[in-house]
């Protein structure tokens, strides 16, 4: 769940990885660093703490066009100096960074490497020894495939060699890495939005991949040494959006952003009103017998509104399964699933375990992601871009949203049926409008009164229930109170015991249907000391309710509800001081198993 940025060509290295390392810093911020070519020499450069504490560090004072650099979200080793990157060998020959995990580094230590003295507590610091020990009985490159050969686990990885100074060795294997191309140099890294602007072409490594990337030519292999084309792809300006602007974090301009992603969805997914769904797409869901949604986190939550669409409006049986679990489980499976994963960053590892075991059977995979240049994107039979474009702060907001709207509009297209859906989608994006415009002071004096809380539930029925879970979320990764959502009905099956006096407890209400059985469960709570607390739809309100929502469709309604659930956690976290954007402890692209 680390970053890595590399650079060789006619700029500054250093300025053009530092830049790069800033827009990865989501990927993780326990520590940073950068290792630069000068002269006949490797400078390196590293610490604990943020990229802005990189570059205080940092020579500039040498010219340098080749460096790699490296920010941290902490695996193996406490958050320090030494087992921070780049890591170098023993006899200082080889710098590498690392973004993964080597699950067998403590057999490669003890089969290849006793005789090493190792700094780091970390995994990535055995590879680079064990370069340095192959290398001395071959050249650098079949060392590396050596190497490789040995490796049990997930890492791309960036590699100098001080005896080949105008040449990075790159090497993917189930974690991200991408290669991007400007008129002036090469550029390897993370993720895409770590491309200086200039970058007009890029490829993403397939697993098993080595390159060697020597002045502008780039090499690309297999494990065996094969050399393989590339065939690379034009990029998009929208790929770069990722300035904060005025905002003082990311998420509030996030959460902010959310009416132009619903706009932007409409605009994409929509001809008149007929939803514009590859027929691909359609048939091999039509085809199937049953729907399995496939996620994580955030994408979990949302794919719980998938199976509302796909069984209310397609009448096709559907299930939510958390990636992490089905890596080692075998669900029974009908004569002919097919699956939808669902991913922000497109490289959730557990995500991409899962679809690689059900793609050897044969199954078709769909992937929604925002990121269409991602690993599940290109294993993917079938591709819908939920159109959020960058989202920057661990805590996702818009790719919530956009996911959900997706999933409303892939299921309207596979029913065929008549519907509002556009207006409605249209609808939804106006509130969100008024929500942001109108209910903020409102949201932040809820937010001051449950800020010093030592836990918070949320509860509601259905649809709701499923809207506090993502609210329990947001609000417990970047507040740190303890934060839990359950159905309302199984308060008094246990949940009930921890209510305290003065526990806050929300309750959503946008469903006619269990509106008033959620209020009813309230109150029983209440009566044990809660401080209740109802978000709701205008149509469904009381004078006396705490926040109340422009009316929309109901089966939209987490569309709505959510964004107030959204700005409530942020605000809580702004007044109890927190780093917003990078909560403690998280990264946001979970490339680690």
């Amino acid at each position: 769940m680390c970053g890595i940025v590399g650079y060789i060509g006619a700029k500054d290295a250093r300025s053009i990885i530092l830049e790069g390392l800033k827009n990865l810093e989501y990927r993780g911020y326990d520590s940073a660093g950068i290792a630069l070519k000068n002269a006949n020499d490797i400078k390196i450069y590293k610490d604990k703490g943020r990229i802005k504490h990189l570059c205080e560090i940092t020579d500039f004072t040498f010219d340098t066009n080749l460096g790699i650099g490296h920010t941290r979200w902490a695996t193996h080793g406490i958050v320090n100096y030494d087992n921070s990157h780049p890591h170098i060998s023993n006899n200082k020959r080889f710098v590498l960074v690392h973004n993964g995990v080597i699950e067998n580094y403590k057999k490669i230590k003890y089969d290849y490497l006793s005789d090493y003295n190792f700094y780091s507590q970390t995994d990535s610091e055995v590879i680079v020894n064990l370069i340095e020990f192959y290398s001395k009985k071959m050249c650098t490159e079949s060392a590396i495939r050596k190497v490789v050969s040995k490796l049990e686990g997930s890492y791309a990885l960036l590699i100098m060699d001080k005896e080949n100074l105008d040449t990075i060795y790159c090497i993917k294997n189930k974690t991200p890495l991408l290669l991007g191309l400007s008129n002036d140099g090469i550029t390897i890294a993370s993720d895409i939005i770590a491309f200086p602007k200039d970058v007009n072409k890029y490829f993403s490594f397939d697993d098993q991949r080595i390159a060697i990337i020597k002045n502008n030519d780039v090499k690309l292999m297999d494990y065996m040494g094969f050399e393989i084309d590339i065939n690379y792809k034009d990029i998009s300006l929208d790929t770069y959006n990722v300035s904060k602007g005025d905002y003082e974090h990311y998420m509030l301009k996030e959460i902010e952003e959310q009416p132009t992603v619903l706009r932007r969805i409409i605009t994409n997914y929509f001809n008149y009103d007929d939803c514009v769904i590859d027929k691909k797409i359609i048939d091999a869901i039509l085809d199937s017998d049953k729907i399995n949604f496939v996620a994580c986190g955030t994408s979990l939550y949302a794919s719980f509104m998938g199976k509302y669409f796909f069984e209310k409006l397609c009448g096709i049986p559907t299930e939510c399964f958390v990636a992490s679990e089905l890596v080692y489980s075998n669900p029974l499976m009908t004569k002919k699933p097919i699956f939808i994963f669902v991913s922000q960053s497109g490289e959730t590892l557990d995500c991409i375990t899962v679809m690689k075991k059900y793609k050897a059977q044969n199954y078709k995979l769909i992937t929604l992601t925002n990121n269409t240049a991602s690993t599940m994107a290109n294993l993917s039979d079938y591709l819908l871009d939920i159109c959020a474009n960058p989202e920057i702060s661990v805590a996702s907001t818009k790719s919530y949203v956009a996911s959900i709207a997706i999933m409303s509009v892939l299921a309207k297209a596979v029913s065929n049926k008549k519907t509002n859906l556009k207006n409605n989608l249209n609808r939804v994006s106006i509130v969100i409008d008024q929500i942001i415009a109108d209910l903020k002071p409102v949201i932040k004096n809820m937010a001051k009164s449950i800020k010093d809380s030592k836990a918070v539930f949320y509860i509601g029925r259905g649809i709701d229930y499923w809207v506090g879970l993502e609210a329990a979320l947001k609000l417990k990764e970047i507040s740190y109170i303890h934060t839990d959502a359950y159905s309302s009905g199984e308060l008094k099956h246990g949940t009930i015991a921890l209510i305290e006096k003065g526990t806050p407890v929300i309750a959503i209400c946008t469903q006619e249907g269990t509106n008033s059985i959620v209020r009813s469960n309230l109150a029983e709570a209440e009566a044990r000391g809660a401080k209740g607390y109802i978000i709701s739809l205008e149509s469904l309100s009381y004078s006396e309710d705490d926040i109340i929502i422009p009316n929309v469709a109901h089966y939209l309604s987490p569309l709505v509800s959510q964004v107030v659930c959204q700005m409530l956690a942020y605000y809580v976290a702004l007044y109890r001081g927190n780093d917003i954007d990078k909560p403690k402890n998280l990264a946001k692209s979970v490339t680690v198993e």
